[in-house]
C-alpha cells in the first residue's frame, strides 16, 4: 500500500498506473522498433535545429529544438528504473542517454566544421549562456525535473510537458559542446558539458524522489534487481561532482561582478579629470579589463588608472582602455 505522502501527492484517481508511466519512459515498451526509430529521428532533428539556432544566435530556433527533443524520456526512464530497482530498465535508459548525447555532440562538431565563417564563441549569446553554469542553473533544473516527473505521473497535468521541455536545457548545451570542440575551445566545451550533466543528475534525482513519493517504489519489478544503495551512491557522487564546478563558477561570477564594479568606479574617477569624460562599459575578457571610455579631450595617463586599481582587484589582471573612436591603449598589469 502506498504511504500517506504518496496519497497526498497523487490521488488515486489522478495517478497513472505503473504500466502507463513505463510505457512513456521505457523505450523498450510497446512497439519497440517504432518508438526507438521515433526517438532517434526526433533527437537528430532536434540537434540539427539546435545547432542552426546556436550558430545563428537565434533564441527562437533553439527553443523550437528544445520542444521536440526527446532526451528527457530515457533520463526519466533511469529515474523510474532506480525506483523500481530494475537494472535492465536503468541500464538501457542510461545507454540511450549516453548514445543520444554523443549523437548531439557529433552534430555540433559537424556544424562547426561545415558552416562557413567562424562563430565568435564569446559574443554569441546562445553559447555564452551555456558555457558558464552556476548554482541557479541547478536550482532551475531541480524545479523543472520535479514538474516533469509530476506531469508524467499524473493524468491531469500532462499539458505542462511542453513548458517543461523548454525550461530544461538538454540538447542545446550538448550542441554547444560539439561546436566548441569543433573550434578547439575545450574549456568552454567543458562548461557546457557540466551544465548538461547537472541537468541530467537533477532530473534523475528529483524523478526518483517524485516517483517514490507517488508510490511506484512499492510496485514489484520482474527484472534484474538493482541495488538501491549503489544507485543512490552513484547519483549522490554525480551530484557532488557537478556541484563543485557549479559552486566555483557561481563564486567566480560573483567575484567578477564585484571587481568590474570597482574598476568602473575607479575608472570614472580617473577619467573625470577630463571635463565631460565618462565610462561607457567595463568587461573582463581573458584576464583583461576592457574599459570603454568617452571623452572630448586627451585621456589621463593610463598608468594612473593601474595604480589606482592596486588593492581593489587581484594582481595579475591587465587593463585595456578603448575610446569611442576606436583608439586602444594597453596599460600595465595590475600589481606588476
Amino acid at each position: 500500500m502506498r504511504g500517506q505522502w504518496g496519497q497526498h501527492l497523487l490521488p488515486d484517481a489522478q495517478r497513472r498506473t505503473l504500466g502507463e508511466l513505463a510505457g512513456d519512459v521505457d523505450l523498450a515498451a510497446g512497439d519497440v522498433a517504432s518508438r526507438r526509430s521515433a526517438f532517434w529521428t526526433m533527437l537528430t532533428l532536434s540537434a540539427v535545429i539546435a545547432a542552426a539556432g546556436v550558430m545563428s544566435d537565434s533564441t527562437a530556433t533553439v527553443i523550437g529544438a528544445m520542444i521536440i527533443a526527446p532526451l528527457s524520456v530515457p533520463i526519466m526512464g533511469v529515474a523510474l528504473g532506480v525506483v523500481l530497482r530494475d537494472a535492465l530498465l536503468t541500464g538501457r535508459s542510461l545507454r540511450h542517454v549516453v548514445l543520444g548525447g554523443g549523437l548531439v555532440v557529433l552534430v555540433g562538431v559537424v556544424f562547426a566544421f561545415l558552416v562557413p565563417g567562424d562563430v565568435d564563441l564569446f559574443t554569441n549569446g546562445q553559447i555564452a549562456a551555456r558555457t558558464s553554469p552556476g548554482l541557479l542553473d541547478l536550482v532551475a533544473a531541480v524545479a523543472t525535473g520535479a514538474a516533469g516527473a509530476v506531469a508524467l505521473a499524473r493524468r491531469d497535468v500532462a499539458a505542462v510537458l511542453p513548458g517543461v521541455a523548454i525550461a530544461i536545457s538538454l540538447v542545446p548545451p550538448l550542441v554547444v559542446v560539439g561546436v566548441c570542440i569543433g573550434q578547439g575551445t575545450w574549456f568552454l566545451a567543458g562548461g557546457a558539458l557540466v551544465l548538461f550533466g547537472s541537468n541530467v543528475v537533477a532530473l534523475v534525482l528529483v524523478g526518483v524522489l517524485v516517483f517514490t513519493a507517488a508510490g511506484y517504489a512499492t510496485e514489484v519489478s520482474g527484472s534484474t534487481p538493482l541495488s538501491p544503495r549503489r544507485a543512490f551512491v552513484a547519483i549522490g557522487t554525480l551530484l557532488v561532482l557537478v556541484l563543485v564546478p557549479l559552486a566555483a563558477n557561481s563564486a567566480f561570477t560573483y567575484a567578477v561582478a564585484i571587481w568590474s564594479d570597482r574598476v568602473t568606479v575607479t575608472a570614472e574617477t580617473w577619467v573625470s579629470a577630463v571635463p565631460g569624460g565618462r565610462v561607457d562599459d567595463v568587461d573582463l575578457v581573458s584576464g583583461s579589463f576592457y574599459v570603454q571610455v568617452r571623452t572630448p579631450g586627451d585621456l589621463p595617463d593610463v598608468d594612473d588608472l593601474v595604480v589606482a586599481l592596486e588593492g581593489r582587484v587581484p594582481n595579475g589582471f591587465s587593463v585595456v582602455v578603448t575610446t569611442l573612436v576606436g583608439q586602444e591603449l594597453d596599460a600595465a598589469v595590475i600589481g606588476g
